[in-house]
């Protein structure tokens, strides 16, 4: 199992970045991808996440109306888009997978996409720099 993430970099205030998380070696159907960031001396924090057995999204209320998520199941893809940046947007964009999504309670889904304990993989990660 991989994850690799892409697309981050420098961005000023008020502009846009869109991330990309690819899969490999699991049943991506079957999965949710979140997006977490970290930022120095801060804990993680969950983002936004999809699940690809049926686009359920989530998203913090500190991005909501900023940034979207979407899937493209052919490339085994999850894209998170950026907008209007601010600098505490800053920090390293992590995206994890959970497995077996089905499986869940939609409940247990529901409490889990922004919570890292949901997770079973991660990537390596992507930084967003936001200068102003």
């Amino acid at each position: 199992v991989q994850l690799v993430e892409s697309g981050g970099g420098l961005a000023q205030v008020g502009g846009s970045l869109r991330l990309s998380c690819k899969g490999f070696g699991f049943a991506f159907d079957d999965s949710a991808i979140g997006w977490f960031r970290q930022a120095p001396g801060k804990e993680r924090e969950g983002v936004s996440a999809i699940t690809i057995t049926d686009d359920t999204t989530k998203y913090a209320d500190s991005v909501k109306g900023r940034f979207t998520i979407s899937s493209d199941t052919s490339k085994n893809t999850v894209y998170l888009q950026l907008n209007s940046l601010t600098p505490e947007d800053s920090g390293t964009y992590i995206c994890g997978a959970a497995h077996d999504v089905r499986r869940h309670e939609s409940i247990t889904v529901q409490l889990g996409l922004l919570n890292s304990w949901f997770y079973d993989n991660w990537g390596q990660g992507t930084q967003v720099t936001v200068s102003s």
